[in-house]
């Protein structure tokens, strides 16, 4: 007979890892409520939680394979499934390559223990340099800017917003998304409790968001202009001579470089670039001169425009010549139980091959997303032939989606491992449905690494994986084993092998014990070294056993499981230079690739602004493309509406609830007019994630809640020409009124 319960576990559907507890009784939930005794959400949900129990009870799922034939879907087995991907796979690869063959991982990816487990062996098998994910229309620019300046590409600080006195935050909404690379649930109370102790919080954005409602100083900001209020706040600093490196100075070369590089602008040309007084400007840089405890955050908004690397370095920059870069109360870097700096093989690199058509730069072996669609339609040697998605709906989420739409519709062969029958989905030819995130274990393997107190929370699966069905990372482990078959290296086989069998031994769960029990607050062993080094490819574990900064506490997956409220490691402290991971064990501000791209930046500080600029936006109850089948989620005033401003309304004869007809270089959409002052003029915001009104797709609620996609706005030809990221904010449009 079932029975019922409370399960305590963290919520996996976005980055601020809150607690939760879910009632449940004879195989259904009941209820989801807050986890009042979780170390690090301390009581906070938000309305998503709730959404796990639609997303596990949702009709729409996908609970069996699906093959798409010429009269309709048809369902198959898993063993027919993974066969055809073997038979077509193959088949491409030998006519064409290993590099026509693709692959495009979505953010879900990242909340999934055993996907991130598995998704490596899975892209090492399909052996192809086109390898795409979300990273390149979200925080790309943290991850080279950390790789240029710490050593590695997850070394991205976060804020220690728990202590700080002054908090300025870029192109950031924490309200609305409880933090990103920047795990702060609750981030409204953590905000009252900086106001409570004396602090303030600034909040600089194009649009005066639910963060700047609750700031005590708000700038509004052109689009795509952050890097010149950076520069102008560098400059005001250097010219004050105002320079705390103290703490740093044994470990840090470039200042010299980065004082001239900064002096050589004009500070009244960058602020009138903004449409920020230079006087509030000057006012800010001593503020965050004068206060030990302050730091500047920067986050997507801050990534997606022209100069999101530039924006990202020289927020590091402004952090650590004021003082405020791993210190109580700054930017400092966490040390999870499993820490990705030392159990990730790759510190990251840059520029070691191109994109086949635009000759775009990688980085760490991914190029940027906005060359999907011309790989795929241009012909010619390693043209993109076959696709395989993971938890991804890169045709709502990436730029220019009406061309990646068309795009994906002329592929030989798609593979979609995903929940749903989507927007992107709907054109491939097999998908392969994964359990749902109450059916398998959960565990913040990635984003631990950027909460803002160290913290380690485990949660095992509500609810048995139903017969028939299968994880994440067993469609994984079923296609690599499948691909492998092909020739290639001898070594390389046989280290995936060995690697292959081990995880299949061990699973997720008895993975992450491992890792746990390796990592700085475990417990290993004599015994558990000598297999280590008796092993092939595991040479990135080996070095984390041996790090010199452990502090073992005994932590191992049994005493997670033990503790279903988490454990707490500790506050945030400083790590360097014990964690600087350059091949010098130095700190360059100064990389020569950021220096020369100001040239860029200058070059552009005259030409004129668009006299509409589209940014995006999020809200509380939305999580990119896929919570909206969800109709507790959706329901209510309609939010997928046209922000603008009253003066820009009045110009074009616009009233509040008008349609409007937007239009840039790429493509035209219809969307209701929302006037109001919180926008600054000449700007427009759209939501991102919503377009739910092709046809072919299976969401009920989302179809009947469609909204339009900020993305068959983006222009796909707009990007940071230093990292390869997607220009999604400042995208020039017009605006009329929709003829009907």
């Amino acid at each position: 007979m079932m029975r019922g319960g409370l399960h305590h576990r963290t919520c996996c559907l976005c980055e601020a890892m809150c607690g939760i507890v879910v009632e449940h009784r004879d195989g259904a939930v009941i209820s989801i409520k807050p986890n009042r005794d979780d170390v690090l959400s301390r009581g906070h949900i938000c309305p998503k939680a709730v959404a796990l129990k639609d997303l596990h009870d949702d009709p729409d799922r996908l609970r069996k394979p699906l093959r798409r034939t010429p009269d309709g879907w048809e369902e198959i087995s898993w063993a027919a499934a993974f066969d055809e991907v073997e038979a077509r796979i193959g088949d491409i690869r030998a006519r064409h390559g290993n590099d026509a063959v693709a692959i495009y991982a979505g953010n879900p990816t990242v909340h999934n223990l055993g996907a991130m487990l598995g998704v490596g062996d899975f892209i090492r098998a399909v052996r192809t340099k086109n390898l795409y994910s979300a990273t390149s229309v979200d925080q790309l620019p943290h991850m080279v800017a950390s790789w240029a300046l710490f050593g590695h590409q997850f070394l991205m600080p976060v804020p220690d917003v728990d202590r700080t006195q002054l908090f300025v935050c870029i192109g950031g909404n924490p309200v609305a998304s409880a933090g990103s690379i920047m795990g702060a649930p609750g981030f409204e109370k953590r905000i009252d409790a900086l106001h409570a102790r004396g602090g303030r919080f600034v909040v600089i954005d194009p649009r005066r968001t639910e963060s700047a409602a609750i700031a005590d100083e708000y700038f509004g900001i052109r689009p795509g202009t952050d890097v010149y209020l950076l520069l102008a706040l560098l400059h005001e600093v250097f010219k004050r001579g105002r320079i705390d490196l103290a703490h740093l100075a044994p470990h840090v070369d470039g200042l010299e470089a980065l004082r001239q590089a900064v002096l050589g602008f004009d500070p009244q040309e960058l602020a009138a670039r903004t449409s920020l007084p230079h006087s509030r400007i000057i006012a800010l840089a001593h503020d965050l001169v004068a206060e030990p405890r302050a730091l500047v955050y920067g986050r997507v908004g801050a990534c997606t425009q022209e100069f999101g690397g530039l924006t990202l370095w020289l927020i590091y920059c402004l952090n650590a010549v004021t003082g405020h870069l791993d210190r109580e109360g700054g930017m400092m870097f966490a040390e999870p139980a499993v820490d990705l700096t030392r159990a990730y093989g790759s510190r990251g690199h840059y520029g070691k091959f191109h994109s086949r058509v635009r000759k775009l730069p990688e980085f760490s072996n991914e190029l940027p997303v906005a060359a999907l669609a011309e790989e795929i339609t241009t012909q010619g040697q390693g043209q993109v032939r076959a696709l395989f998605t993971l938890a991804g709906n890169p045709v709502l989420s990436t730029p220019n989606g009406g061309q990646l739409d068309a795009a994906l519709a002329q592929l030989e062969f798609m593979v979609s491992i995903d929940l749903y029958l989507n927007e992107s989905s709907r054109h491939a030819h097999l998908i392969l449905p994964p359990t749902s995130p109450l059916e398998r274990s959960h565990y913040d393997i990635a984003l631990s690494g950027f909460a803002v107190r160290n913290v380690a929370k485990y949660s095992p699966p509500l609810f048995a994986k139903p017969a028939g069905s299968l994880h994440d990372h067993e469609i994984l482990a079923q296609i690599a084993q499948r691909l492998r078959k092909a020739p290639g290296s001898m070594s390389g086989r046989v280290s995936l092998m060995v690697k292959d069998a081990v995880a299949r031994r061990l699973g997720p769960d008895g993975t992450l014990d491992w890792m746990l029990k390796t990592g700085r607050y475990g417990v290993p062993n004599a015994g558990t070294m000598k297999l280590l080094g008796a092993l092939p490819g595991f040479g990135a574990l080996r070095k984390l056993m041996r790090a010199t900064d452990r502090r073992p506490v005994g932590l191992t997956l049994q005493r997670l499981l033990d503790a279903p409220n988490g454990v707490d490691l500790g506050a945030l402290e400083a790590a360097f230079p014990r964690r600087i991971a350059t091949p010098n064990r130095r700190i360059d501000l100064a990389p020569a690739m950021f220096v020369a791209d100001l040239d860029r930046a200058a070059a552009v500080l005259d030409e004129p602004l668009p006299s509409l600029a589209l940014i995006g936006r999020r809200h509380v109850r939305s999580n990119n493309s896929w919570l909206h089948n969800s109709q507790r989620l959706v329901k209510g005033k309609p939010r997928c509406t046209l922000m603008l401003h009253p003066d820009d309304a009045a110009d074009r004869g616009l009233a509040d609830g008008a349609i409007a007809r937007v239009a840039s270089r790429v493509g035209t959409v219809e969307v209701a007019v929302e006037i109001t002052p919180d926008i600054q003029p000449g700007v427009v915001s759209l939501p991102h994630g919503w377009g739910h009104g092709r046809a072919g797709v299976r969401l009920g609620i989302a179809s009947a809640h469609a909204g339009v996609s900020i993305n068959d706005l983006v222009d796909e030809r707009r990007i940071d020409a230093l990292t390869g990221t997607a220009v999604l904010n400042g995208t020039p449009v017009e605006v009329v009124a929709a003829r009907r």
